[in-house]
């Protein structure tokens, strides 16, 4: 696991996983180290959803846990590490983290690759982004509708744009498996995945009201969005998770 030189130290482990306890400002600093280095780095968000997810796959939970830099995603996490004796400062959710990252990049001269989404929804998401900031040089973007047989050939097209940034729009497991897979081919400095932020920022669905977030009821929000597909990942996936800090809190006592 590669770590930035001059970097925080301020790793836990929780739930069996690792986690940088970490300000948004703090993040910022990390991934400007990180960049610099020019070192391909991935870089992982956590929630419930996968800390049970990691509990169910070793390979997720290893590729999780050798991320050099890894944020509290979820208000769940925020609660639990706090709640088990750790000073978890705050959110740093992967949509927030992206949007900062694009402002920085504007200033910075770093070049963005989009990777992820329907092809008129990332069209959409490079387009305001071009448009909030005229200086923003794009690397390059794609839609996230391909064969596996493509891969390699999408990995080096990223290689190619020479991006200093890749923002990959897929959900969990897939986007730490597929990042995981290829970084090396890619050599992009700095891979995050951001789960559905495009279609945040195309406007395609909606983000929780704020309210909502700082209550820790985004999850809900969700819910009631798409009650079919998010059933089992917010209710049974969540009794899932309290169970575990239940347990570790005892394990703690």
């Amino acid at each position: 696991m590669y770590v930035a030189e001059g970097s925080m130290s301020k790793r836990v482990e929780l739930l069996g996983s690792q986690l940088d306890c970490l300000t948004m400002n703090e993040t910022i600093e990390e991934v400007e180290r990180i960049i610099e280095s020019r070192i391909p780095t991935q870089h992982v968000v956590i929630n419930a959803h996968k800390i049970n997810l990691m509990a169910k796959n070793l390979e997720l939970k290893e590729i999780v846990n050798d991320c050099p830099l890894i944020n509290a995603d979820g208000q769940s996490i925020v609660w639990a590490g706090r709640l088990l004796g750790y000073n978890v400062p705050e959110r740093v959710t992967g949509i927030d983290l992206f949007s900062e990252l694009v402002a920085l990049a504007a200033e910075k001269n770093w070049r963005p690759f989009y990777f992820g989404a329907t092809e008129e929804v990332v069209q959409e998401v490079v387009a305001k982004h071009q448009t909030e900031y005229p200086n923003l040089e794009i690397a390059g973007y794609r839609n996230g509708y391909f064969d596996e047989s493509e891969s390699l050939q999408i990995a080096e097209q990223i290689r190619d744009s020479k991006a200093d940034i890749l923002f990959v729009a897929f959900s969990s497991p897939q986007k730490e498996f597929w990042i995981n897979e290829y970084k090396n081919v890619m050599k992009v400095p700095f891979s995050m995945g951001v789960g559905g932020s495009f279609d945040v920022i195309a406007g395609k669905t909606k983000r929780a009201p704020v309210w909502m977030q700082k209550s820790g009821l985004e999850w809900f929000y969700r819910f009631i969005q798409e009650p079919r597909r998010m059933f089992s990942r917010s209710v049974t996936g969540n009794a899932s998770f309290l169970f575990k800090v239940g347990k570790a809190k005892m394990n703690r006592n």
